[in-house]
């Protein structure tokens, strides 16, 4: 197929290279040119991943209409708060028939909406497809072996990204629980900014693995009230992303946390990751969700009042610490939390 990848930084150009070594053609966009790893007088993929040679039929652009022109299916792997304005410019040089892959995770912070409800808004009427699970750009690029998740109200569309993504680095499921997979990428960068707080306070591996499990249920609760399924959030897009987000040293939304946890200011720690960290801007959509619909997220709301009220990460760390005792079983118990082959 041809592709067009929006978004150059570390996940888009990690997914245009591996999309390139399936035999796709691939066009890789990017705002600056400057920082696509298409530099003239390099052969790696410089600044991206210096380390890692550039393959000879990537091709990069700042120019929207060349990077999606005759394009079959349309990669979104920007920042959430650049979506709408994007996709909104992005309507006029749609080709006919183009497949969108909506990669980014989180939520719209103004608005609250998932980000496959921002598209609907935006570009209607698209054949849409969400690409999730637990996946780094830096394993992925490396040709280490991942599994995702394509997720669809078209089970034609996600089987036809499950074919071109699949590979036998990458295994991919499909599903259409939409909402679900959307949700479950949203909510676990959060999630791990809490764990990360937790290991910057030396709170140890016992604390991250209770702050894990209970933040799966914050996960399920809030996510089955707006319309999700519980399969897909004990799946890959819900425990898996979790999982892995809050426990590597790779994950810029933990190392938020455990900077946070060290003392540093939010403004600090940001300016030392020189990333996006999308569960900062998360937080604040999330908290205003619960706070909406009733629904009991404490881990959440901690971390939304440390990185936005000023509470120290010891206080919140205390306050979750000192909730009242209460049963741990909340679910029906005829739920089924897995189901499917592997």
């Amino acid at each position: 197929m041809r592709w067009a990848v929006l978004g150059g930084g570390h996940w888009g150009t990690a997914l245009a290279v591996y999309l390139l070594r399936q035999g796709h053609t691939v066009q890789l966009w990017g705002r600056c040119a400057k920082r696509l790893p298409c530099q003239p007088d390099r052969v790696d993929l410089f600044p991206i991943f210096p380390q890692c040679a550039r393959p000879e039929n990537l091709c990069c652009t700042v120019d929207l209409g060349v990077a999606v022109r005759n394009s079959e299916g349309i990669v979104l792997a920007i920042p959430s708060h650049a979506l709408r304005a994007l996709t909104t410019t992005l309507r006029a040089y749609l080709p006919p028939a183009a497949l969108l892959v909506l990669a980014s995770k989180g939520l719209e912070m103004q608005t609250t909406l998932r980000l496959d409800q921002v598209l609907r808004e935006t570009v209607p009427n698209v054949p849409l497809v969400v690409l999730s699970g637990p996946s780094f750009a830096h394993d992925l690029i490396l040709g280490k072996p991942l599994a995702m998740t394509a997720a669809s109200t078209s089970p034609a569309y996600a089987q036809r990204v499950a074919e071109a993504f699949g590979s036998a680095q990458m295994r991919v499921y499909t599903s259409d629980d939409v909402a679900g997979v959307c949700l479950g990428g949203a909510i676990k960068n959060v999630l791990a900014i809490a764990a990360g707080i937790s290991d910057g306070l030396g709170n140890g591996d016992s604390a991250r693995a209770a702050l894990i499990t209970r933040g799966m249920a914050e996960l399920h609760r809030l996510g089955t009230a707006l319309g999700g399924r519980t399969e897909s959030f004990m799946g890959l897009a819900g425990a898996g992303d979790l999982i892995l987000t809050a426990s590597s040293d790779l994950s810029r939304n933990r190392r938020v946390g455990v900077g946070l946890g060290r003392g540093l200011s939010l403004e600090a720690v940001l300016r030392e990751i020189g990333e996006e960290a999308e569960g900062v801007c998360t937080a604040q959509a999330l908290f205003q969700l619960a706070q909406r619909l009733g629904v009991d997220m404490p881990i959440t709301e901690q971390v939304y009042r440390v990185l936005f009220e000023g509470t120290a990460p010891r206080v919140a760390s205390d306050v979750l610490m000192h909730r009242a005792r209460r049963s741990e079983l909340r679910m029906p118990p005829d739920v089924t939390l897995f189901s499917g082959e592997s």
